[in-house]
């Protein structure tokens, strides 16, 4: 007599056989992406922790089922997976609310609802409200299970460890496959533009998410005291990451982990506010009384990278004469600020840069890579997007986030003592590897994905969830 378990295996198994078998027969493999999917509302279901878990391992390697099914895009499995739980653990919240109530009034969840708030304004008056609410609703399932929900994950550190673990062995793979792929093309600079596909769209995304991994390797070897074995396995890890980084061929992603670093240690020696912000106004009046002087010498900057040197593919990152990719970027900005001057309030709505920027191009700003339809993707800026999109209070909004977080990480940073190493740590990696995406961010935008959402929303919620627990034990102290 068959069990009741191997009975519903059984027909699992077969339904699963007659259902690809149709889709090969059909040629229609993107119907893959669909018992894919259903098994992640399951484990949504009933392996809740697990399952949210787990999303640190598959976002690395998730794939846009967008490159089988034109015009439907979609991350699987994790962005099924995060629909799901932010469903269900909306729905158990209602229901039997579990989360702690000073999550809600807390500055960084505060500054999200703000923007999200803003947002929904702002999807009434866009330009293609369908859009803007698709948009929003995306966003959603990367907020809400990540950094509300991931406050009542995260607020047991094995969770956290476990955590930073998964995701940094998912992305090692994903690592190792582009490594792998790219070194039969001889580490080619033409083929790093795309030999990390399907797990990452182009070495934009790719160069940004292994900048923003390197701090969690370091705080997996600082942490804690580990065996031979696992410290081993750990440098093993970090020498990966740092030849992924290199052979990106990405130069934000050189610049912005270098300048995170730089910040970090500032933060470390504790460095009077007022010296960095007169040094940051001091660095904005000379760019504004120099910026004609500034141009000039930019102008003289021939450099562009298809060159493979790391010094000579750094100063092409200053080229705007001739270089086709920093130019195409000085044209969404353009565009950016344009559509920001036609609408300074609500802006053209959430998610609608790509659709509205083509109008805005001006012949002098087309480079060899743009298109009259303008169907060549978003702002290239975390910020502009913001301010095309949602206006000046969009833009303030969302500025406010990012100092909120970094002023929230500092000061719990310096809370800690050298006695509690693990903790302080674990927020230096975490307030590093953030400043790694956020200064990214100023050249481009991917928040709008789960490789970078998942991550950063993940990190925001650590920050959280420590800083509650810093001021519940100041309250009994």
């Amino acid at each position: 007599m068959i069990s009741k378990l191997n009975y519903t295996a059984l027909s699992i198994g077969v339904f699963l056989s007659l259902f690809f078998a149709v889709a090969i027969f059909y040629d229609q493999q993107f119907l893959f992406a669909i018992p894919l999917a259903l098994g992640a509302l399951y484990f949504a279901l009933f392996q809740t922790e697990e399952a949210f878990l787990a999303l640190a391992f598959l976002t690395p390697l998730s794939f846009n089922i967008e490159e089988y099914v034109d015009g439907f895009g979609l991350y699987i499995p994790t962005e099924p997976l995060l629909f799901g739980l932010m469903l269900y653990l909306c729905a158990l919240q209602i229901k039997v609310p579990f989360l702690n109530n000073k999550i809600f009034s807390h500055p960084i969840i505060l500054s999200w609802f703000a923007i999200l708030i803003w947002m929904f304004i702002t999807a009434i008056t866009s330009s293609n409200p369908i859009i803007s609410f698709k948009f929003i609703l995306s966003k959603l399932w990367f907020i809400i299970p990540m950094l509300l929900f991931g406050t009542y994950f995260f607020n047991e550190s094995k969770n956290r460890i476990v955590f930073l673990w998964l995701f940094v062995i998912g992305t090692v793979l994903s690592i190792l496959y582009t490594i792998g792929q790219h070194a039969s093309f001889n580490f080619g600079e033409k083929e790093s533009h795309w030999v990390m596909w399907p797990f990452f769209k182009d070495h934009t995304i790719y160069g940004a998410i292994v900048a923003l991994v390197l701090p969690l390797v370091l705080i997996l070897i600082f942490i804690k005291k580990n065996t031979p074995l696992i410290q081993m396995v750990l440098f093993s890890l970090l020498v990966i990451v740092l030849l992924g980084l290199y052979f990106s061929y990405t130069r934000a992603a050189w610049l912005s982990i270098f300048c995170a670093f730089i910040f970090g240690f500032l933060v470390h020696i504790k460095l009077n506010k007022k010296i960095i912000y007169g040094v940051l106004i001091l660095g904005m009046l000379i760019t504004y009384f120099k910026w004609d002087s500034i141009q000039m010498e930019l102008a003289r900057n021939k450099e562009e990278h298809t060159t493979e040197q790391f010094g000579e593919r750094l100063q092409s990152a200053a080229n705007v004469t001739t270089d086709a990719s920093n130019l195409e970027r000085i044209n969404r900005w353009n565009c950016a600020i344009d559509m920001f001057k036609d609408r300074p309030i609500f802006g053209y709505g959430p998610g609608t840069f790509s659709f509205e920027y083509a109008r805005f191009q001006q012949a002098k700003n087309l480079t060899i890579i743009s298109t009259h339809n303008g169907d060549m993707g978003n702002a290239h800026s975390e910020y502009l997007s913001a301010l095309s999109e949602m206006g000046f209070i969009g833009l303030i909004l969302f500025a406010l986030f990012v100092f909120v977080l970094f002023s929230t990480s500092i000061r719990l940073y310096h809370y800690y003592s050298w006695k509690e190493r693990a903790q302080k740590a674990l927020v230096m990696g975490i307030i590093t590897a953030l400043a790694s995406y956020f200064i990214h961010a100023f050249l481009n935008n991917f928040l709008d994905t789960d490789k970078a959402a998942v991550p950063v929303f993940a990190l925001c919620s650590f920050i959280v969830v420590l800083d509650v627990q810093r001021r519940r034990s100041m309250e009994f102290s």
